[in-house]
């Protein structure tokens, strides 16, 4: 059992769903403290200036506040807003209109937490991306600790034999203690792919609708290109 895990993300980039390509089980961690200027409501879209933020509002005081799991967004005119600057930036990319529908289901609907909203977009993403893994919240399986221990808790509570870190997970892993309770550790060094985008030159980092309405049908092969694969994890 391969197991990774991430937290919430909007419009979440190809790093993300590279490490759930990799998983059986993909776990979404919405018991820690959202944290102001992360990516969970916020990413970036290509534009011809290079790029720019879209940020959905949330209703947080103060640098961090509760966990993401209750964390609401501010009553604000964002959608509409979101929606017309992707039909601004991206409505002339050879795959837009496949995923045109998803866009205007997504910002009609009456989001009131964040972390819904990003797991729904999620499990699109999944899908566009041929991702097989299981996705879990980790407020349903009753874990404790921090950081290190709150990952080594994940695991014991997934049946996980080994856990994919993104390549930050260096920084805070206790790998004696994953070696100790049987798990083998992996961490994701992503090295960004290039391809065609709407725009001259090429930006790395953008949403993932970036490479899926310029790409297409290869758009996951191109995510996986370059990168640690799942077969090498077996």
């Amino acid at each position: 059992m391969i197991v990774t895990a991430h937290q919430p993300a909007y419009l979440p980039w190809l790093g993300l769903l590279h490490k759930a390509a990799l998983a059986d089980t993909f776990v979404l961690v919405d018991t820690v403290q959202f944290e102001r200027d992360s990516f969970v409501n916020r990413n970036r879209l290509r534009c011809p200036e290079g790029w720019r933020w879209l940020t959905v509002p949330v209703l947080a005081k103060g640098h961090m506040t509760a966990d993401m799991r209750s964390l609401r967004i501010a009553p604000r005119p964002w959608a509409r807003k979101h929606r017309t600057a992707l039909q601004m930036f991206y409505g002339r990319a050879p795959f837009f209109a496949e995923h045109a529908p998803f866009l205007d289901d997504l910002y009609q609907r009456d989001w009131e937490l964040i972390v819904d909203l990003c797991e729904h977009t999620l499990l699109y993403l999944f899908r566009a991306f041929d991702i097989g893994a299981r996705l879990v919240r980790a407020s349903t399986l009753g874990l404790s600790g921090t950081k290190s221990d709150l990952v080594l808790d994940l695991c014991r509570a997934t049946g996980a034999r080994t856990f994919v870190f993104g390549a930050l997970g260096r920084r805070y892993a206790q790998i004696d203690a994953f070696v100790a309770a049987g798990i083998h550790t992996v961490f994701q060094d992503y090295q960004h792919p290039s391809y065609p985008q709407a725009y001259p030159g090429f930006v790395p980092a953008m949403n993932a609708f970036d490479l899926l309405m310029n790409v297409g049908p290869k758009s996951r092969e191109v995510m996986m290109s370059g990168n640690l694969s799942r077969e090498a994890l077996s």
